[in-house]
């Protein structure tokens, strides 16, 4: 298990480095002096576009279909997830944590879609102040290297001390219950 981690290191490294250069219009989302959940490894930088995707107001969530079952997507169709070390509506997830997976935040009220229970919709404060969205008490989530709508590049991947999932309609993980 430990000759995986150095492969993820090098993605690290490099997704560092490649984050020096250039201008970053965006108000940024994560922060560098956050401390970060034990464990795992990390999986490159967040894509600018997740950066940026609550700038404008509130979030509409809604569910697409795929192998793990049905599922919950942003309005763009990008997947999320949850992270099992969250015990309540409270994110563990910081700093290289949040870098790889970074959360789903807004700044309004979530919307539920076609397929999301209205009532399992919230949010909740993060340690930078931003609010990320909540659904059945777990703290929402991207994952960096899923580029495409519907891509579930980290579904299972056990990394900074737990496991990450889709999140079914019922707000628990999403693992192959069905279409």
């Amino acid at each position: 298990m430990k000759l995986v981690i150095l492969p993820i290191l090098a993605v690290l490294a490099a997704g560092s480095i490649a984050a020096c250069g250039g201008s970053d219009n965006s108000s940024g989302t994560s922060s560098s002096t956050s401390n970060t959940s034990s464990g795992g490894g990390a999986y490159g930088a967040a894509p600018k576009a997740t950066a940026t995707a609550a700038a404008s107001g509130a979030v509409s969530i809604k569910t697409a279909k795929g192998k793990p079952g049905t599922f919950l997507v942003d309005s763009s169709g990008r997947s999320l997830y949850l992270f099992e070390a969250d015990k309540s509506d409270t994110s563990t997830c910081t700093g290289a944590c949040a870098a790889a997976w970074p959360p789903l935040t807004t700044t309004g009220a979530p919307t539920a879609g076609t397929g999301v229970k209205a009532n399992l919709l919230g949010t909740s404060k993060r340690d930078d102040g931003k609010m990320e969205v909540t659904y059945n008490g777990h703290p929402l989530y991207y994952f960096a290297n899923d580029t495409a709508p519907g891509d579930l590049k980290g579904q299972g991947v056990d990394a900074f001390g737990a496991e990450w999932y889709a999140v079914s309609p019922e707000g628990k993980t999403a693992e192959g219950e069905g279409s």
